[in-house]
Protein backbone atom coordinates (compact mmCIF):
# COMPACT_ATOMS: atom_id res chain seq x y z
CA UNK A 1 0.00 0.00 0.00
CA UNK A 2 2.63 2.36 0.52
CA UNK A 3 4.54 1.74 -2.82
CA UNK A 4 1.46 2.57 -4.61
CA UNK A 5 0.38 5.70 -2.27
CA UNK A 6 3.73 7.28 -1.40
CA UNK A 7 6.52 8.56 -4.29
CA UNK A 8 10.05 7.42 -3.79
CA UNK A 9 12.11 10.24 -2.14
CA UNK A 10 14.59 10.01 -5.16
CA UNK A 11 11.65 10.05 -7.44
CA UNK A 12 9.36 12.87 -6.38
CA UNK A 13 12.91 14.83 -5.69
CA UNK A 14 13.99 14.37 -9.34
CA UNK A 15 10.50 15.35 -11.01
CA UNK A 16 10.35 18.83 -8.99
CA UNK A 17 14.27 18.99 -10.15
CA UNK A 18 13.17 18.64 -13.86
CA UNK A 19 10.42 21.31 -14.14
CA UNK A 20 11.64 24.40 -15.91
CA UNK A 21 14.63 22.67 -17.10
CA UNK A 22 14.21 21.96 -20.15
CA UNK A 23 10.66 20.76 -21.12
CA UNK A 24 8.34 22.74 -23.53
CA UNK A 25 5.68 24.59 -21.58
CA UNK A 26 3.44 22.17 -22.12
CA UNK A 27 6.03 19.29 -20.93
CA UNK A 28 6.50 21.49 -17.95
CA UNK A 29 2.66 21.33 -16.89
CA UNK A 30 2.32 18.04 -17.16
CA UNK A 31 5.79 17.85 -14.35
CA UNK A 32 3.75 19.78 -12.67
CA UNK A 33 0.79 17.79 -12.74
CA UNK A 34 3.15 14.92 -11.63
CA UNK A 35 4.21 16.65 -8.57
CA UNK A 36 0.93 17.78 -7.36
CA UNK A 37 -0.67 14.01 -7.96
CA UNK A 38 2.17 12.68 -5.57
CA UNK A 39 1.14 15.18 -2.97
CA UNK A 40 -2.47 13.82 -3.80
CA UNK A 41 -2.00 10.47 -3.55
CA UNK A 42 0.41 11.07 -0.02
CA UNK A 43 -2.06 12.88 1.76
CA UNK A 44 -5.43 11.25 0.52
CA UNK A 45 -3.56 7.71 0.68
CA UNK A 46 -4.59 7.37 -3.53
CA UNK A 47 -2.63 5.28 -5.61
CA UNK A 48 -0.40 6.95 -7.82
CA UNK A 49 -1.65 5.44 -10.80
CA UNK A 50 -4.78 3.58 -11.75
CA UNK A 51 -2.13 1.00 -12.74
CA UNK A 52 -1.46 -0.78 -9.36
CA UNK A 53 1.26 -2.84 -11.21
CA UNK A 54 2.32 -6.52 -10.99
CA UNK A 55 4.29 -7.41 -7.91
CA UNK A 56 7.94 -8.18 -7.71
CA UNK A 57 9.24 -9.16 -4.13
CA UNK A 58 12.55 -8.98 -3.63
CA UNK A 59 13.21 -11.56 0.07
CA UNK A 60 16.77 -11.38 1.46
CA UNK A 61 15.85 -14.16 4.38
CA UNK A 62 18.29 -14.50 7.26
CA UNK A 63 20.03 -17.88 7.53
CA UNK A 64 18.91 -18.15 11.20
CA UNK A 65 14.83 -17.33 10.59
CA UNK A 66 13.03 -20.45 10.80
CA UNK A 67 9.14 -20.65 9.15
CA UNK A 68 6.44 -21.92 10.42
CA UNK A 69 4.54 -22.79 7.47
CA UNK A 70 5.08 -21.93 3.44
CA UNK A 71 7.12 -18.16 3.29
CA UNK A 72 5.89 -18.17 -0.81
CA UNK A 73 2.39 -18.25 0.67
CA UNK A 74 2.88 -15.75 3.77
CA UNK A 75 3.93 -13.51 0.91
CA UNK A 76 1.45 -14.05 -1.56
CA UNK A 77 -1.39 -14.12 0.84
CA UNK A 78 -0.10 -10.76 2.20
CA UNK A 79 -0.04 -9.10 -1.52
CA UNK A 80 -3.01 -10.08 -1.56
CA UNK A 81 -4.46 -8.47 1.50
CA UNK A 82 -2.38 -4.92 0.40
CA UNK A 83 -3.86 -4.91 -2.58
CA UNK A 84 -8.01 -5.58 -1.19
CA UNK A 85 -7.10 -3.68 1.90
CA UNK A 86 -6.25 -0.33 0.00
CA UNK A 87 -8.56 -0.91 -2.89
CA UNK A 88 -5.74 -1.11 -5.58
CA UNK A 89 -6.72 -2.60 -8.46
CA UNK A 90 -5.39 -6.14 -9.56
CA UNK A 91 -4.42 -7.06 -12.82
CA UNK A 92 -2.41 -9.95 -12.84
CA UNK A 93 -4.45 -12.97 -14.90
CA UNK A 94 -4.69 -16.88 -14.60
CA UNK A 95 -2.74 -17.74 -17.45
CA UNK A 96 -1.32 -15.56 -20.15
CA UNK A 97 -1.71 -18.21 -23.09
CA UNK A 98 -4.89 -19.87 -22.49
CA UNK A 99 -6.85 -18.08 -19.48
CA UNK A 100 -6.64 -14.09 -19.65
CA UNK A 101 -8.95 -13.83 -16.44
CA UNK A 102 -8.57 -13.71 -12.68
CA UNK A 103 -7.25 -16.96 -11.02
CA UNK A 104 -9.17 -18.40 -8.89
CA UNK A 105 -6.46 -18.61 -6.19
CA UNK A 106 -4.83 -15.21 -6.58
CA UNK A 107 -0.65 -15.24 -6.89
CA UNK A 108 0.04 -11.91 -7.12
CA UNK A 109 3.91 -11.61 -6.87
CA UNK A 110 6.68 -12.39 -8.17
CA UNK A 111 9.26 -13.89 -5.23
CA UNK A 112 12.81 -13.54 -5.67
CA UNK A 113 14.65 -15.11 -2.56
CA UNK A 114 18.12 -14.14 -1.26
CA UNK A 115 19.62 -16.15 1.85
CA UNK A 116 21.60 -13.73 3.83
CA UNK A 117 23.72 -13.89 7.25
CA UNK A 118 21.39 -12.96 9.93
CA UNK A 119 17.74 -13.39 11.34
CA UNK A 120 15.57 -10.83 9.71
CA UNK A 121 13.86 -10.59 6.37
CA UNK A 122 14.00 -7.52 4.29
CA UNK A 123 11.15 -7.16 1.82
CA UNK A 124 11.18 -5.12 -1.24
CA UNK A 125 8.10 -4.47 -3.25
CA UNK A 126 7.76 -3.19 -6.57
CA UNK A 127 4.41 -2.81 -8.23
CA UNK A 128 5.24 -2.55 -11.69
CA UNK A 129 2.61 -1.41 -14.41
CA UNK A 130 2.21 -3.28 -17.67
CA UNK A 131 2.33 -0.29 -20.12
CA UNK A 132 6.26 0.27 -19.11
CA UNK A 133 7.28 -3.25 -18.95
CA UNK A 134 5.96 -3.44 -22.30
CA UNK A 135 8.74 -1.17 -23.52
CA UNK A 136 11.60 -3.21 -21.90
CA UNK A 137 13.60 -5.15 -24.25
CA UNK A 138 16.68 -7.78 -23.97
CA UNK A 139 19.16 -8.76 -26.37
CA UNK A 140 22.12 -11.37 -26.57
CA UNK A 141 24.61 -9.58 -28.38
CA UNK A 142 27.71 -10.09 -30.29
CA UNK A 143 30.73 -10.44 -27.18
CA UNK A 144 32.27 -8.21 -29.64
CA UNK A 145 30.30 -5.49 -29.44
CA UNK A 146 31.20 -2.23 -27.87
CA UNK A 147 29.94 -0.20 -25.56
CA UNK A 148 28.47 2.26 -28.87
CA UNK A 149 26.10 -0.66 -29.93
CA UNK A 150 25.25 -1.08 -26.16
CA UNK A 151 24.19 2.68 -25.98
CA UNK A 152 22.45 2.17 -29.49
CA UNK A 153 20.47 -0.83 -28.66
CA UNK A 154 19.13 0.66 -25.32
CA UNK A 155 18.69 4.65 -26.90
CA UNK A 156 16.41 2.75 -29.83
CA UNK A 157 14.59 0.81 -26.81
CA UNK A 158 13.59 4.11 -25.42
CA UNK A 159 12.36 5.39 -28.19
CA UNK A 160 10.72 2.91 -29.55
CA UNK A 161 8.28 3.38 -26.84
CA UNK A 162 7.92 6.77 -27.50
CA UNK A 163 4.75 8.29 -25.03
CA UNK A 164 3.96 4.61 -24.39
CA UNK A 165 5.41 3.85 -20.99
CA UNK A 166 5.02 7.79 -19.39
CA UNK A 167 7.70 9.65 -19.58
CA UNK A 168 10.14 10.87 -17.79
CA UNK A 169 11.17 7.96 -17.42
CA UNK A 170 13.50 6.06 -15.10
CA UNK A 171 15.32 3.11 -17.13
CA UNK A 172 16.94 0.00 -15.93
CA UNK A 173 19.87 -1.53 -16.83
CA UNK A 174 21.43 -5.04 -16.76
CA UNK A 175 24.74 -5.88 -18.45
CA UNK A 176 25.88 -9.11 -17.84
CA UNK A 177 24.74 -12.80 -16.72
CA UNK A 178 22.86 -15.31 -18.69
CA UNK A 179 19.60 -15.00 -20.89
CA UNK A 180 17.47 -15.59 -17.48
CA UNK A 181 19.40 -13.40 -15.22
CA UNK A 182 19.99 -10.36 -17.60
CA UNK A 183 16.09 -9.35 -17.14
CA UNK A 184 16.21 -9.34 -13.28
CA UNK A 185 19.43 -7.52 -13.05
CA UNK A 186 17.80 -4.76 -14.77
CA UNK A 187 14.74 -4.60 -13.11
CA UNK A 188 16.51 -4.66 -9.87
CA UNK A 189 19.01 -1.90 -11.44
CA UNK A 190 15.52 0.20 -10.47
CA UNK A 191 15.96 -0.28 -7.10
CA UNK A 192 18.81 1.93 -7.12
CA UNK A 193 18.16 5.44 -5.36
CA UNK A 194 18.51 7.55 -8.86
CA UNK A 195 20.06 10.64 -7.35
CA UNK A 196 23.46 8.54 -6.22
CA UNK A 197 25.51 7.08 -9.50
CA UNK A 198 27.17 3.64 -10.03
CA UNK A 199 29.60 3.03 -8.09
CA UNK A 200 31.63 1.08 -10.90
CA UNK A 201 33.50 4.14 -13.03
CA UNK A 202 32.61 2.32 -16.12
CA UNK A 203 28.91 2.03 -15.54
CA UNK A 204 29.19 5.85 -14.34
CA UNK A 205 30.18 6.49 -17.96
CA UNK A 206 27.50 4.48 -19.81
CA UNK A 207 24.82 5.74 -17.11
CA UNK A 208 26.32 9.38 -18.07
CA UNK A 209 25.85 9.21 -21.66
CA UNK A 210 22.19 7.40 -21.75
CA UNK A 211 21.22 10.17 -20.46
CA UNK A 212 22.14 12.30 -22.50
CA UNK A 213 21.55 10.30 -25.30
CA UNK A 214 17.90 9.38 -24.49
CA UNK A 215 16.97 13.20 -23.63
CA UNK A 216 18.30 14.35 -26.89
CA UNK A 217 15.55 12.38 -28.67
CA UNK A 218 13.23 14.94 -27.50
CA UNK A 219 9.97 12.75 -26.20
CA UNK A 220 9.40 14.82 -23.25
CA UNK A 221 6.91 14.73 -20.21
CA UNK A 222 3.85 12.71 -21.64
CA UNK A 223 5.54 12.91 -24.83
CA UNK A 224 5.15 16.49 -25.00
CA UNK A 225 8.43 17.47 -26.07
CA UNK A 226 11.59 18.91 -24.76
CA UNK A 227 14.40 17.23 -23.26
CA UNK A 228 13.11 16.02 -20.48
CA UNK A 229 12.33 11.73 -21.41
CA UNK A 230 14.18 10.52 -18.85
CA UNK A 231 15.35 11.22 -15.22
CA UNK A 232 17.83 8.51 -14.54
CA UNK A 233 19.71 5.79 -16.07
CA UNK A 234 21.17 2.85 -13.52
CA UNK A 235 22.86 0.26 -15.31
CA UNK A 236 24.01 -3.00 -13.24
CA UNK A 237 26.54 -5.08 -14.64
CA UNK A 238 27.74 -9.21 -13.72
CA UNK A 239 29.98 -11.30 -14.79
CA UNK A 240 28.97 -13.42 -18.22
CA UNK A 241 30.23 -16.13 -20.58
CA UNK A 242 33.25 -15.57 -22.76
CA UNK A 243 30.74 -15.81 -25.75
CA UNK A 244 27.73 -13.59 -24.32
CA UNK A 245 26.69 -10.18 -23.65
CA UNK A 246 23.31 -9.78 -22.48
CA UNK A 247 22.06 -6.60 -22.20
CA UNK A 248 18.26 -5.90 -20.74
CA UNK A 249 16.29 -2.78 -20.74
CA UNK A 250 13.94 -2.43 -17.70
CA UNK A 251 12.09 0.99 -18.49
CA UNK A 252 9.60 2.82 -15.65
CA UNK A 253 7.05 5.16 -16.29
CA UNK A 254 7.23 8.19 -14.42
CA UNK A 255 5.34 6.54 -11.09
CA UNK A 256 8.62 4.49 -10.48
CA UNK A 257 7.46 2.66 -7.41
CA UNK A 258 8.99 0.17 -4.29
CA UNK A 259 9.09 0.42 -0.79
CA UNK A 260 10.60 -1.78 1.74
CA UNK A 261 10.41 -3.26 4.93
CA UNK A 262 12.33 -5.87 7.83
CA UNK A 263 10.48 -8.16 10.22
Amino acid sequence: MKANYRARPDVLALLKEARNSGATPAGNQALEQLVANADIAASQALPLCQDCGYVTVFAEVGQDVAFDGSFETAVQVGVGQGYELGYLRTSVIQDALTERVRPEVERPANIYTTLVPGDTIKLTVMPKGGGSDNASRMAMLRPTAGVDEIVRFIVEAVAASGAAACPPLFVGVGIGGSFDSVGLLAKKALLRDFREPAQAPAAFEVEVRLLSEINKLGIGPAGLGGAVTALGVAVATDRTHIACLPVAVNISCNQLRSASGTL
